[in-house]
Order: structure tokens, then sequence, then C-alpha cells
């Protein structure tokens, strides 16, 4: 099922379609099923050097605890899976950043690129407090999902950080940044698209 998705994902870009209209969680379910340990071993650790890490900042290492903590503060779900997308689009450009053309695992990671693109295009009518930082293509438009789809101030101070390239730097290995990315996306994902019950 997920290889018929994914061949209708890439028939849709080809075109030129609207990716979006594939849907959040449809396209969450497709980003796990490609960042499943299997395929996180054998592209983001046997494909590169022991030990090799890559130097992110300090935000894109997102962790279950930093949710768990943000969650405890009351910040809403939907702002939490804003975050998410920004952090896990940053680790997979870090990672598509170091490979050289080719590289193995360039061709996977240019497709957990091509996903995230798609769920960002989810995000891009995602209403950003103009305050804040700049709206997405100078269009304050709130989400068709939730029409109070104001981001938490402390997602949006992250969010801002994440983008600036001012924060401190942290040694990580490729595979971990996706298991993060992996087990951030479970949490965040699975009851809000309902895959317990599937």
């Amino acid at each position: 099922m997920y290889q018929r998705c994914a061949a209708v994902l890439c028939v849709l870009a080809v075109l030129g379609l609207e990716v979006a209209a594939v849907g959040e969680c449809e396209l969450a379910r497709l980003l796990q099923d490609k960042l499943r340990y299997e395929r996180r071993l054998q592209y983001m650790k046997h494909n590169f050097p022991i030990d090799y890490t890559l130097r992110v900042q300090h935000e894109e290492v997102l962790r279950t605890a930093n949710i768990t903590r943000l969650r405890d503060k009351k910040v809403s779900e939907a702002s939490l899976r804003y975050l998410w997308f920004h952090a896990c689009s940053q680790a997979v450009l870090h990672i598509l950043e170091v490979l050289p053309e080719k590289h193995p695992s360039r061709g996977y990671t240019q497709e957990l690129s091509q996903l995230l693109d798609a769920l960002g295009m989810e995000y891009s009518g995602y209403w950003q407090h103009p305050k804040l930082f700049a709206p997405i293509d100078d269009v304050a438009v709130p989400h068709p999902m939730s029409p109070q789809s104001d981001v938490d101030a402390e997602v949006a101070d992250l969010v801002k950080q994440l983008h600036s390239g001012d924060s401190r730097l942290k040694a990580v290995r490729p595979k971990a940044l996706l298991d993060n990315c992996i087990k951030v996306l479970r949490m965040l994902f699975g009851a809000h698209c309902r895959w317990d019950s599937a």
C-alpha cells in the first residue's frame, strides 16, 4: 500500500499537481514507512564511515523528552507537529548537504526530503504570528484544518532559532537524527492519525 502511495506522490510531483491533497496523516504514514529501522540502519549507518557525525544545531535534535516538556507547558499538538516538521526537515537537509551525488544513501535521503516537502505544503497555510516571524509566502492565512492555527509562542521561537543558524552546534550521527525523527513522529502522529486503532 505504501509503495502505491509513494508512486502516486512521485507522479503528482512530476506532473506538478498539488501534492498536499494526500493529507498530513498519509504523508506521515509514508514517512514512517521510509524511516523503518532497517532502512535507517542501511542508509544512515552502514553507508557512512564508523563514528561519522554531523555538526547540527542543538534545536535540530528534537527528542521525545523535549515534546513531553512542551506538552507539560500546554503547547498545542498542532504546534508540536509543526515544530517536528521543521526540526526533521532541517536534519534531512543537513544529511543531504554532506552526501556526494553518487553516494548510495543520496536517493533515500532525497525521497525523505520530497516527502517532507509535501508535508510542508500541508503546513504552508499554517498561520504564523507576524510579530514572531514573517508569514510563509508573505501571507498569513489560517490552515484549513485548524481555524485557530496560531503557532504557540514557544514553538515559534524554537522554529525561528532553528532557521537562524545562530545556535550552538552539536555532533550527532546521521542515524541518530533520523531515530529521533521517527520516535517523535510516532509520538505526535499516532493518536492524531489514529494509527493505534488501525
